[in-house]
């Protein structure tokens, strides 16, 4: 399951998953994706470890340290929602 948390002005989409357990540590997924003409741009961050595991398209590498950042930053948050089943927003 993914659950939205952002979308910023240039149509990236920030999305995260459930917590899973991946060598007995508790993980999540942070995908980044934003519509091109031919697909879609994506790069997907591992936590805790902050790995790139997926990257497609054109992202710049100042993108990716932007969305490691991003990850880093809202780690706790990403791990709370995870937890929560996602944000609750009306």
């Amino acid at each position: 399951m993914m659950y939205p948390y952002v979308k910023y002005s240039d149509e990236t989409e920030v999305v995260f998953s459930n917590i899973y357990i991946e060598n007995d540590i508790e993980c999540i997924d942070v995908h980044f994706e934003r519509p091109n003409k031919n697909g879609f741009d994506s790069v997907r961050i591992q936590l805790p470890s902050y790995k790139v595991t997926i990257w497609e398209g054109n992202y710049s590498d100042d993108e990716i340290e932007f969305f490691k950042q991003v990850a880093k930053n809202s780690a706790d948050l990403f791990y709370k929602y995870a937890k929560e089943g996602g944000l609750k927003i009306a």
